[in-house]
């Protein structure tokens, strides 16, 4: 059966009704997202024009920034917008393709971090078989999977809910088209949908979340096998950065979607998830080029060789 509904359109929200406040947010999160696409795309490029860093590690740091713009944008635009509407309105549609592509990011990142984590795994236990293990091939085919499991994730999920009938009202409690506010909105028997987030986000959550404890254990027990201090040092330093993404990656995701009450809590809900939607992506790539410290070796130097130029 289709879906008959007479909604044609959806009203968000968004994070407050102060229209002093709004302009103050508007002003905030621009510079966010604005600091987010500098970031992200610098990264890419400065990793597309240093040979030093044409590792598999920075192939998937270049996957996680072009990422990271396409999850950014994905919200970012259309809230931004909303800040200077009275009535912050998103069509049928569109509410459902924001919905698909967010899940869709999402859960690829997910995936990706795990991958990362992965890579390190072999760079540090395994360095003599690192470039055959993570060969080019292999580098492709692991972002496919991950781009693969987001694809099947939120395929699923939006077909799911675009079965579900709108009769009224049409207000989302939130800045976005995300799943629960918005299944709360239909008519028709939701269990079905939450029984497919149980199933399906658990799956890939549990999935990654081992790959990347497993990963993180064995290199725990690698490191601490050696004997050098400098050399314990520098594989420490290739992991912290990843280990920071990661902990505020699925910590956010965990208060938004592990805790017992957490629709409980509106004001709540809506920090955690202006932070996981909005600023993660911005921090990633501060976080890499801070802490790590090939990236700040490769900035200098294009940095030494232009000024050398002039």
């Amino acid at each position: 059966m289709g879906n008959n509904t007479p909604v044609t359109e959806f009203i968000l929200t968004g994070l407050t009704e102060d229209s002093q406040l709004q302009l103050i947010l508007f002003g905030t999160f621009f510079a966010v997202y604005a600091i987010t696409l500098v970031g992200n795309l610098s990264m890419i490029i400065l990793i597309r024009i240093s040979p030093s860093l044409h590792t598999p590690m920075y192939f998937f740091l270049t996957s996680l920034s072009f990422l990271d713009i396409c999850y950014s944008s994905c919200v970012t635009p259309k809230f931004l917008s909303n800040l200077l509407k009275e009535k912050k309105i998103i069509s049928y549609g569109g509410c459902f393709i924001q919905l698909y592509f967010y899940a869709l990011l999402a859960t690829t990142e997910c995936y990706l971090l795990a991958v990362m984590a992965y890579d390190r795994y072999v760079a540090i236990c395994n360095p003599l078989l690192y470039f055959i293990t993570m060969s080019q091939r292999k580098c492709i085919q692991l972002i496919a999977v991950a781009y693969f499991a987001g694809i099947i994730n939120a395929s699923i999920h939006t077909i799911a809910a675009t079965r579900l009938s709108f009769c009224g009202p049409s207000i989302i409690k939130s800045f976005y088209c995300e799943a629960p506010p918005l299944f709360a909105l239909s008519c028709s028997d939701i269990s079905l949908n939450y029984l497919l987030i149980f199933v399906f986000v658990g799956f890939n959550l549990i999935t990654t979340s081992l790959t990347v404890l497993t990963s993180y254990a064995y290199i725990l027990v690698t490191i601490f096998k050696l004997r050098s201090t400098a050399t314990r040092r520098k594989a420490f330093s290739t992991c912290t950065s990843h280990l920071i993404v990661i902990t505020i990656f699925y910590g956010c995701l965990s208060f938004m979607y592990a805790r017992p009450s957490s629709r409980s809590n509106y004001n709540l809900d809506q920090m955690a998830s202006v932070f996981y939607v909005v600023v993660t992506p911005m921090l990633n790539p501060l976080i890499y080029s801070m802490r790590n410290q090939e990236v700040r070796g490769a900035f200098r130097s294009i940095l030494e060789r232009k000024f050398h130029l002039q």
